[in-house]
């Protein structure tokens, strides 16, 4: 066993690079639990290979609770300042149980299988209806925005009860608050939309308690368990993120897994030639190029073996979820896209108590958007070389900033 804090951090900065993967082949083989800084200095700790991953996911003493972080690494994560808004922090991936169980045990009351699968004719009418407008563009489109991006915010913002003429402000504020910052002045922005978004989920709640609707906040509001209810700062930071988690992961989703067909032609054309292949291509998107880079933080609550590596008490661990899903020890020639795998073993949602509950969602949109997408226009391509396409930098998502395609 190796003791994590006698090798010096190696810098990652997330996101930003077309091809991360080689990174991740070297640290899985070399390093495979990893002392890391981010850009503006903050030290935590990186596991990359599968195995490593899922136990990690799983692992009791890596608590959610981010007032379980030492002093000497609470830099590192980010916490409300004086001008961020705290009441976006208390939801379900920043808890433990017993509260985590509680707080799931609500939120599951508005968020049930069958709310989910009742939206499946509105999500198709919403899609057909932007593909419908994308037939009138002319030149090349931004599928990310007039379409990755249009779909899934549509969708949450209806399921929540957020009104439509708010999209644009919502996107702004979700891009800020997912976007890594290395400078004062990029922390002044996450304040700044931290703050702006706190306020406007606080004034909708209050809304929707005075006039409630057939909504999941208005849901949320009245769920009990066991004469429990969500108090005026969980359903704020519930609300915060299922609106921001449910759109922004589903976004890159849609735009990553079309990115992957079109510079995969013949995986395009089976799909194109079964369509029944779009369930198992949804899990090779998720899997070949996720939305999501890494799982969200964690803290050692003493300290602990991972893959040989002793990460001390109250240190930050992050799960590479990217690495995971290109690990050969795992799958087969992990780094070929293949949308016949047949194996949705990924980790791309998580593992146990905090399996994701918006999966169920997240899957029939990309089903949908995709297998009609490709359906209306056969021909649809990428109007610019893939390595010219900027990729954000953002600790959680991996997503492209614009996705120029030619419809046909």
């Amino acid at each position: 066993m190796t003791t994590a804090t006698s090798s010096k951090p190696e810098s990652i900065g997330f996101g930003g690079e077309p091809n991360p993967y080689a990174l991740y082949a070297r640290l899985r083989a070399q390093a495979p639990v990893s002392h890391m800084t981010l850009p503006d200095g903050g030290e935590f700790w990186l596991v990359t290979r599968f195995a490593d991953a899922k136990d990690a996911l799983t692992d009791e003493r890596l608590s959610k609770d981010p007032n379980r972080v030492a002093p000497q690494w609470r830099a590192t994560v980010a916490q409300p300042t004086d001008g961020e808004d705290a009441s976006l922090v208390r939801h379900l991936l920043n808890v433990d149980p017993p509260d985590h169980t509680r707080l799931r045990r609500l939120v599951h009351k508005g968020f049930t299988p069958r709310r989910i699968e009742s939206l499946r004719g509105r999500i198709q009418q919403i899609t057909d209806d932007l593909l419908d407008h994308m037939e009138g563009l002319e030149g090349p489109v931004d599928l990310l925005q007039e379409f990755a991006f249009r779909l899934p915010v549509t969708v949450i913002c209806e399921l929540l009860g957020v009104p439509l003429d708010d999209v644009d402000r919502i996107h702004e504020w979700s891009t800020a608050l997912s976007t890594l910052v290395a400078d004062e002045a990029g922390h002044a922005r996450v304040a700044d939309a931290s703050l702006q978004l706190g306020t406007y989920i606080a004034e909708l709640i209050e809304h929707k308690a005075e006039n409630p609707g057939d909504d999941l906040i208005s849901a949320l509001i009245e769920a009990r368990d066991d004469g429990q209810r969500l108090s005026h700062a969980e359903l704020t930071a519930m609300s915060f993120l299922i609106l921001v988690g449910g759109h922004e992961t589903t976004v890159h989703l849609i735009a990553n897994g079309m990115l992957a067909l079109m510079q995969h032609p013949d995986q395009m054309a089976l799909l194109q030639n079964d369509p029944s292949l779009i369930t198992g291509a949804v899990e090779e998107f998720l899997r070949y190029e996720g939305s999501v880079e890494v799982a969200t933080w964690r803290f050692a609550t003493e300290p602990i073996d991972v893959g040989g590596v002793l990460i001390p008490e109250g240190a930050p661990v992050l799960i590479s979820l990217a690495s995971a899903s290109r690990d050969p020890q795992r799958f087969e020639n992990p780094d070929t896209f293949d949308i016949t795998r047949g194996d949705s073993g990924h980790l791309v949602f998580g593992q146990g108590l905090h399996y994701c509950l918006g999966a169920p969602l997240a899957r029939m949109e990309g089903q949908i958007a995709v297998g009609s997408l490709v359906s209306r226009f056969p021909g649809i391509r990428l109007a610019a070389s893939a390595e010219l396409l900027r990729w954000r930098q953002g600790l959680l998502i991996r997503g492209l900033f614009e996705l120029p395609v030619h419809l046909s």
